[in-house]
């Protein structure tokens, strides 16, 4: 996490903000209780910290095996389009004279409506602990999409921007004439509210948009894996790459949660067995930053009283459980679906270092997709560094002399190699278009190395400021002249503290974008290796 130190809030102020939230979910019906040293959820769950590992999460106080009911939250507790539409008739009305617009943005349009409401809204005990800003790519600017260096990823960026600020200008009249306060229609305020129906709702049967469960939300992310029984554990070439990429063995569901209408109510159930004190790595679905209760960014900024979504604006993350409450037992950990780290970043805001579903791309010629009946997203790189089933039958197939593919293609799309020779062109091949691709790149390796370890070594100044001046000089001309520091130094106007906290927002999101470029061209270096393996391999046979 990228923070100052001396800006976090105290632990007792981070608890006590916490079990306000929980009291306020046990009036929705959500079990509550306080048990051991944590903040409890129950008798079987808490809400503790797991530093380095993903911050707030939910933990285990007792045993939990696979498949126990972990939650439950009533459907009364849950914000859905249904539940504020059917609480105010102002803007049900408005909405029915905007009848174009897609479930999401009526979503977004009345989570806004219902901030605007302040204390009046029955969930502004929920809100106050969202996250106060996200790093998806929406909110990504140019630096920062440019910072990602990849084609394919610059263009997710710019699509999803473009996508943001198309759904906030098409909806901009109705939030007017809803009088939303003026900060809630800012694009600002549309990409926090975009976020946050993004990164944190769940599936319901009657709405494509999804809900916001709280408590619920609670839950950090494990990515879900393969089942290791799907397949037959051969060491061969053929039965690696097609293990690594067949989904049809989907022996249990990817989720770990759903709403069931027998009990009206959204159930998340145990994904493993859990044993108290046990630690593992974990990833959060929220966006990390600068650590302050609304309650101290009101005493530092008095105007933002006015109206909280000014916090939510500037603020970059929700309020944090220490260390001290729990921390030495296992976090629970929940799976929404399979991602790319491009989709998390895109969908949450954040990354996974060990990702078992990452795909990396790397160009193709078009007459090697014009050759293949593989879709275009089964093409690619795993990993591990091992090109997938599909891209080795398309480049196979591809490599093969163009009088033979018809009496031979069927070894091709079968996964078998056609022959020694075309086994190693084909690795020659993809070893020199990646080795390629990596001399293309503005920054080596190294580079994006060294420039993770500089912004993680921010935490270690007391002042911003200082550590900037000490580091422009090694990377402050990333971009030229018009490099991320002076993007974030440069808006006018701005006071010190509103100065420091859209730069910590700005470098968090270059620091994801970094990272993100990283992890592509590590997996690309592994899949040179790789290949040359394979050739020096087949070689000597």
């Amino acid at each position: 996490m990228v923070g100052n130190g001396k800006m976090n809030p105290s632990s007792e102020a981070e608890e006590g903000g916490v079990k306000s939230l929980l009291k306020w979910a046990a009036k929705y019906g959500i079990e509550v209780s306080e048990s051991c040293s944590s903040l409890g959820l129950g008798h079987c769950l808490g809400v503790s910290c797991f530093p380095g590992a993903g911050g707030r999460g939910v933990a285990a106080l007792r045993p939990i095996s696979n498949g126990e009911l972990l939650l439950k939250v009533p459907k009364s507790a849950l914000i859905t389009t249904d539940s504020l539409l059917s609480r105010d008739e102002t803007l049900s009305l408005a909405l029915k004279a905007h009848p174009s617009h897609s479930s999401t943005q009526v979503f977004t349009v009345c989570l806004l409506y219902e901030i605007n409401k302040g204390k009046a809204s029955p969930w502004h005990p929920y809100f106050l602990h969202l996250p106060r800003s996200y790093s998806i790519i929406a909110a990504f600017g140019e630096l920062e999409t440019q910072a990602l260096q990849v084609d394919y990823a610059i263009w997710a960026a710019q699509k999803a921007v473009t996508k943001a600020k198309y759904e906030w200008e098409q909806a901009f009249t109705l939030m007017k004439k809803l009088k939303l306060k003026p900060p809630l229609l800012t694009f600002r305020a549309w990409i926090w509210a975009t976020g946050t129906i993004s990164s944190r709702t769940l599936h319901i049967p009657w709405d494509e948009a999804g809900c916001l469960c709280p408590v619920g939300d609670l839950f950090n992310y494990a990515a879900p894996t393969e089942d290791p029984d799907s397949f037959e554990n051969v060491e061969n070439w053929q039965n690696e790459h097609a293990k690594d990429d067949l989904d049809i063995h989907q022996s249990q569901r990817l989720t770990d949660g759903g709403y069931e209408e027998d009990v009206a109510a959204y159930c998340f159930y145990a994904k493993k067995n859990y044993n108290v004190g046990e630690q593992e790595v974990i990833y959060t679905l929220m966006s990390s930053g600068l650590n302050m209760s609304p309650n101290q960014a009101i005493a530092e900024v008095p105007s933002l009283a006015f109206n909280p979504i000014e916090a939510l604006s500037l603020l970059s993350s929700s309020v944090v459980v220490t260390c001290a409450y729990g921390a030495c037992n296992s976090a629970v950990l929940l799976s929404y679906g399979t991602y790319t780290n491009l989709e998390l970043l895109e969908y949450y805001g954040f990354l996974l270092e060990d990702n078992p579903n990452e795909k990396v791309f790397i160009p193709l010629d078009l007459d090697m997709h014009s050759l293949s009946c593989w879709p275009k997203e089964s093409l690619y790189i795993h990993q591990n560094g091992r090109p997938s089933f599909a891209l080795m039958c398309a480049l196979r197939l591809w490599a093969t002399p163009p009088q033979q593919r018809k009496s031979i293609g069927h070894l091709a799309y079968s996964g078998c190699p056609i022959s020694k020779g075309n086994e190693i062109y084909v690795m020659k091949w993809i070893g020199k278009k990646c080795d390629a691709l990596l001399k293309e790149m503005p920054t080596s390796v190294e580079e994006d190395k060294s420039l993770v370890h500089l912004i993680d070594k921010m935490e270690e100044y007391e002042n911003l400021g200082e550590f900037v001046k000490k580091a422009s000089a090694v990377f402050g001309g990333e971009f030229g002249d018009n490099n991320i520091l002076k993007a974030a130094y440069g808006v006018e106007g701005d006071d010190e503290l509103t100065s420091l906290v859209r730069t910590k927002m700005l470098i968090d999101r270059w620091k994801l974008a970094v990272q993100w470029r990283l992890m592509y061209k590590t997996v690309v270096a592994l899949c040179i290796s790789y290949c040359t393996d394979i050739i020096n391999s087949l070689s000597t046979q």
